[in-house]
């Protein structure tokens, strides 16, 4: 498989704070790709500058082998790299179907969908596989937080990304809520062939989701590699434990 996503010596600074300290990594096309580390390690400013909401102040993103450090958010989406973020927006006085609607409602599925009729397929079958059409014809406001976690992910997929980057899509939800967007998920990497960028705080359902991971403290890369490979990994046992942990862990 071929890289659709390179990260290349990435910094940014925040005073005298380093949040992004010479990161570099690869991601393969139709990956299922995680991103690990404690809280404030820098994980969601690294998905803030790939996706084009900060711009680094050293190093190259290359997507589909275009650099695109500088470029807008919308622009980078509309390429094919699109992003969910912790806490779900949806419209709120607006129906999934309408969300849905909207989210189509783009330059880059402009040519895509060259009709009404289009439209509403297309909407019906990203429902179907995000195990939304029960709910299809529901005011948002009136979804539990589990659906409204399904309708963030499915609003991304409608615009047919190349890439998905996940910020915790399980924060906030129960054990029984978090299966159906596990599963979700696999959906649309195994049938869209979406290459999926993943951070999760829920290790056990993280490890059990990914492929291959890189673990980041304090803006640096500690560790790369499969999951069963970092949860023997001193250093990342000791980022979330303290000092020690790693000895304690595998003692």
């Amino acid at each position: 498989m071929s890289d659709i996503l390179q990260v290349k010596n990435l910094i940014k600074r925040f005073g005298g704070l380093t949040a992004t300290d010479n990161i570099n990594f690869s991601v393969k096309k139709g990956e299922r790709f995680g991103i690990l580390g404690p809280n404030g390690a820098g994980k969601t400013t690294l998905f803030n500058q790939i996706s084009g909401f900060i711009k680094p102040d050293e190093g190259d993103i290359l997507f589909n082998s275009e650099n695109i450090i500088g470029q807008t958010p919308e622009k980078i989406a509309n390429k094919g790299l699109v992003r969910t973020f912790q806490i779900v927006k949806p419209f709120k006085d607006l129906t999934v179907f309408e969300n849905l609607k909207v989210a189509t409602l783009t330059p880059r599925m402009k040519d895509e969908l060259k009709s009404e009729i289009d439209r509403n397929k297309w909407i019906e079958y990203i429902a179907d596989i995000c195990e939304l059409k029960e709910v299809l014809y529901t005011d948002s406001e009136m979804l539990p937080q589990g659906y409204l976690k399904k309708l963030e992910v499915a609003k991304a997929l409608s615009v047919k990304p190349e890439v998905l980057l996940l910020d915790e899509p399980f924060a906030g939800l129960t054990v029984s809520e978090i299966d159906p967007i596990s599963k979700v998920i696999v959906k649309a990497n195994e049938e869209r062939n979406t290459t999926i960028v993943l951070i999760e705080h829920r290790l056990k359902e993280f490890m059990a989701l990914v492929n291959r991971i890189i673990a980041i403290d304090y803006g640096k890369m500690i560790a790369e590699g499969t999951p069963k490979e970092i949860v023997n990994n001193s250093k990342v046992i000791e980022s979330y434990l303290g000092k020690g942990g790693g000895d304690i862990v595998n003692s």
